[in-house]
């Protein structure tokens, strides 16, 4: 898992950009993820666990209007908490995700697996839809490694240069 850490760091180090996370459903583990690495606290900023609806509204500036609308699970709240993450910390990228990690909490609209993640950065914010299978463990480790992943593949895209 070290290895797309590691690839991020070169690349907010390359250019002297920041991150920061918001997760639901990984409770943390996408930011445990990335200090894993010694020195992250040159690039990482830090991240907010939002799991309540309350959080969500209150430290990532989601509107009640729409968690009422849309839902926790749902691009829309996707895109909002990274925006949100991004906003009140003051980095240059940021990355959230909200899911249904189960066992329970699924309905056949939004199954157990169900997972959105947004990236958000100076050139907007790409928001992006995954169906993990397995237990709460697996799917939390998935979903963890799809951020990481998207992540990099928006570095990679247009590359995080300073105006």
């Amino acid at each position: 898992m070290e290895m797309l850490p590691r690839q991020i760091a070169d690349a907010l180090l390359a250019h002297n950009r920041t991150l920061a996370t918001a997760e639901s459903c990984t409770g943390g583990l996408v930011g445990a993820a990335l200090t894993d690495l010694p020195g992250s606290s040159a690039w990482y900023l830090g991240g907010i666990v939002a799991y309540a609806n309350s959080l969500k509204t209150r430290l990532l500036g989601v509107p009640p209007e729409m968690l009422a609308a849309h839902g926790a699970v749902s691009p829309e709240t996707a895109r909002a908490m990274a925006e949100g993450a991004r906003a009140c910390t003051n980095a240059d990228f940021a990355v959230s995700i909200t899911g249904i990690a189960g066992p329970g909490g699924g309905t056949p609209g939004k199954p157990v697996g169900l997972v959105f993640l947004a990236v958000a950065s100076p050139a907007g914010t790409a928001t992006f839809e995954h169906r993990f299978s397995g237990a709460r463990p697996e799917i939390r480790a998935a979903a963890t490694q799809a951020a990481l992943r998207h992540l990099l593949d928006a570095f990679q895209a247009a590359p995080p240069a300073k105006p």
